[in-house]
């Protein structure tokens, strides 16, 4: 038995998706060894939320039905460098109009291969999968959780344009550094909208000709 949810679905999107470097897709069980290659590193296994020490704890949790639809993988040039966490939710909703409030929000969160970091690719991949989120699975609300100590995922949240809703003084418990503080990002789609408006109106500026 087993208290993962029912797997989510994402059939809206036409898989695998495609961004300037990127190819991404939904995890598939024989992706979990690779996968765990670069997720036992210290310097990524250090803010993990699971215990993923061995490959047989990690087998044991991403093998799940949940951890495989809520996974999505990303691959540069054939090779498996990182992954994305989707997870869609109901919001809260007072009971009447609770019906309303299914599977309209999700959380996601990301995980690069340290070989690769500091080449954008964590900012390119994160971007696409709003755009995933809003546009093609119709969401209108994202939020993204981190130590406050993690100072690499916090800015990459500002970098995308998400709002830091919350700043929670030693709510989180770290296997080894002890209670440190939590904080949490969101977006939603109606600003996300509005940024790619302002996006594609600048680049038309900056490649419109001289008068």
């Amino acid at each position: 038995m087993t208290d993962e949810p029912a797997p989510q679905d994402l059939s809206a999107t036409a898989w695998p998706v495609r961004t300037a470097r990127l190819s991404i897709r939904p995890m598939a069980a024989d992706d979990v060894e690779t996968m765990w290659q670069y997720r036992r590193i210290p310097s990524m296994y250090e803010w993990i939320g699971h215990d993923f020490s061995s490959l047989e704890r990690f087998t044991e949790k991403m093998s799940t039905p949940g951890s495989l639809a809520r996974t999505l993988v990303l691959e540069l040039d054939g090779r498996i460098v990182g992954d994305l966490y989707l997870g869609i939710s109901d919001a809260w909703a007072q009971s009447d109009v609770a019906d309303r409030a299914k599977g309209v929000q999700a959380e996601i969160g990301w995980a690069i291969d340290p070989a690769y970091a500091g080449s954008g690719l964590a900012t390119e991949a994160a971007a696409e999968l709003l755009r995933i989120c809003f546009e093609d699975l119709g969401l209108r609300r994202v939020k993204a959780l981190c130590f406050a100590d993690n100072v690499p995922s916090w800015r990459l949240m500002e970098r995308l344009g998400m709002r830091r809703e919350e700043y929670a003084v030693q709510d989180s418990l770290h296997r080894t550094k002890g209670w440190l503080d939590g904080m949490t990002y969101a977006l939603l789609a109606d600003e996300w909208r509005a940024q790619q408006a302002n996006q594609q109106a600048n680049q038309q500026v900056s490649s419109a000709p001289p008068a």
